[in-house]
């Protein structure tokens, strides 16, 4: 998906500035230094994992290079390098309008910050994004695509305004049914979207920590609920976070199409697996997606405006 009008930006673009942080594991528990380097056009987002051999470090971040999608999203490069929880980096990525970046990090897991992506943002905001000589491209959805795991399905239909709708249905009456619909125009994700956190339920940690997960999980970096309760002194957010998070997590998986993705996704009780098999079926039906230069794109909408603007004043 994409998060601002495209004239805007028909170029790639890349940070100005390096930038470096130091954060915890959510489910590893691990410290873990991060840089963010300038890359060259055409690059795109790769991970650099600095402590295995050079020659093992490079993971891109791409939907083919998915290998597990257990509570969070890992990629992982044929020489069984991995690297995890990176759909809210890529979510601020995209948000932002990065393109090329390279993302060195001494550990397997994205630091979790306080476990919305509404600091990167802030991060990359404040170091700058820098346009490109080369042009930016978009995948235009032509047809609609669908995926269906059980009860969890997803939507991915043509439409000249970016738009994400999320319904979600949880037994816990905190959550209950929630359902978020935003345009993914202006400001909208960074103000609606990104500060919204990961949440956890406190009767599900002990088997996750014999999972080996959520070890660095707690309430400085996610919202747990305990029984019907928000075990968090602040409380929430918004009123529908926990829906507002999959939205957030949802984009961050999209991301690994590579490229900003034009059209409306709609999806009923979302996760990353959904997500990814998502992508894997778009990518499998050429005739479902184009790729177009930003400079197409803003034609493809301009057209798309005047029809419908034509069709409203025949039936007025």
């Amino acid at each position: 998906m994409v998060y601002s009008n495209p004239s805007t930006g028909a170029s790639q673009c890349t940070t100005n500035e390096i930038i470096h942080y130091v954060g915890i594991g959510l489910h590893n528990g691990h410290n873990v230094s991060m840089t963010l380097y300038p890359a060259a056009p055409n690059t795109g987002i790769c991970f650099l994992r600095n402590d295995v051999d050079p020659e093992h470090m490079l993971i891109r971040a791409s939907w083919k290079n998915v290998i597990d999608t257990r509570l969070c999203t890992v990629l992982g490069n044929e020489h069984g390098v991995t690297v995890g929880t990176v759909e809210h980096l890529l979510a601020a990525l995209r948000s932002c309008g990065v393109d090329n970046l390279l993302i060195e990090i001494s550990g397997d897991e994205v630091p979790i910050l306080d476990g919305s992506c509404a600091p990167l943002v802030d991060l990359i905001n404040q170091a700058g994004v820098v346009g490109q000589r080369l042009p930016r491209f978009g995948i235009w959805i032509e047809r609609p695509i669908e995926v269906r795991q059980g009860e969890h399905y997803a939507v991915l239909a043509p439409s000249d305004v970016p738009r994400i709708t999320v319904d979600i249905e949880f037994a816990n009456a905190v959550i209950g049914s929630q359902c978020v619909s935003v345009d993914l125009i202006d400001n909208v994700f960074t103000e609606e979207i990104a500060p919204a956190r990961t949440f956890g339920f406190a009767d599900e940690l002990q088997q996750l920590h014999e999972q080996g997960l959520a070890l660095g999980g707690s309430i400085r970096n996610a919202v747990l609920l305990d029984d019907d309760r928000v075990v968090n002194e602040e409380g929430l957010r918004f009123a529908d976070e926990f829906a507002r998070h999959k939205i957030l997590d949802c984009l961050g998986d999209l991301a690994l199409a590579e490229a900003p993705i034009f059209g409306h996704l709609y999806t009923r009780k979302p996760g990353h697996r959904l997500n990814n098999a998502l992508l894997r079926e778009m990518f499998a039906h050429e005739d479902a997606w184009s790729r177009l230069t930003y400079e197409e794109i803003n034609h493809r909408i301009g057209k798309e405006q005047v029809a419908e603007k034509s069709w409203m004043s025949e039936v007025t």
